[in-house]
């Protein structure tokens, strides 16, 4: 991995570590996260998010692995769609609310974060992404947020579409150039619910992941609702 996509990554976890917000590019589309509370209520009250949309938790596979709670035939839909063929996904699952990388979190923010036992990770969105995953798990630092958008005005593939207000919630900001995906509808990743397989959200490159599921295990999120 280039030294700047790390050194960047742990400037990114840094950052969150001390109450900061941080704005960076995923994969599918520019991203404004936090950890602290008061970090995670700015990022709410600069999108103007509703409250009954919580965060998303950027993840890796070994976070899948250690803090999901799925069976094997869903870990196995995960590991087809992010690693044989590269795409970015987000899950919705149940998980392990006292697993220690969580330990920090106050209630607030697990409540902002999470619903009934539910966390959404989103998985595979580029090489900062990653490389930001994994910083966040090796120092138990969960980096928690949404696209880098005031709500419902779709998700933002360049930095310079980012509104100012959003952008002036950060206190640090990596311009990595155009995202290497866009969505006609300006949404972001695709979401899936396990275990049940349905569709949350139809997003970047939905047919193609409802093709790989219904091939290689007969559920197609497009059919379930």
């Amino acid at each position: 991995m280039p030294h700047a996509v790390t050194a960047d990554a742990r400037r990114l976890v840094d950052t969150l570590q001390t109450g900061g917000i941080a704005l960076f590019q995923v994969d599918v589309g520019y991203a404004i996260v936090g950890n602290h509370e008061a970090a995670i209520e700015r990022i709410f009250a600069a999108k103007q998010r509703s409250y009954d949309k919580p965060c998303g938790m950027f993840s890796n596979w070994q976070m899948v692995r250690d803090l999901a709670i799925l069976g094997t035939r869903e870990y196995d839909m995960v590991d087809t769609v992010i690693h044989r063929y590269g795409l970015p996904l987000s899950i919705v699952t149940p998980y392990r609310v006292d697993a220690a990388f969580f330990s920090g979190l106050t209630p607030t923010t697990r409540l902002r974060s999470s619903r009934v036992g539910t966390i959404d990770m989103l998985l595979n969105a580029g090489q900062l992404h990653n490389a930001v995953a994994q910083e966040s798990y090796d120092r138990r630092i969960p980096v928690l947020g949404s696209s880098a958008n005031r709500s419902l005005t779709g998700s933002k593939y360049s930095l310079a579409d980012v509104e100012q207000e959003v952008w002036d919630a950060a206190d640090l900001v990596l311009d990595y150039g155009a995202t290497k995906y866009t969505h006609p509808e300006g949404m972001g990743s695709s979401i899936i619910e396990l275990p049940s397989g349905r569709a949350l959200r139809r997003g970047i490159r939905f047919d193609e992941i409802c093709d790989i599921l219904a091939r290689h295990f007969d559920v197609d999120p497009r059919r379930l609702v």
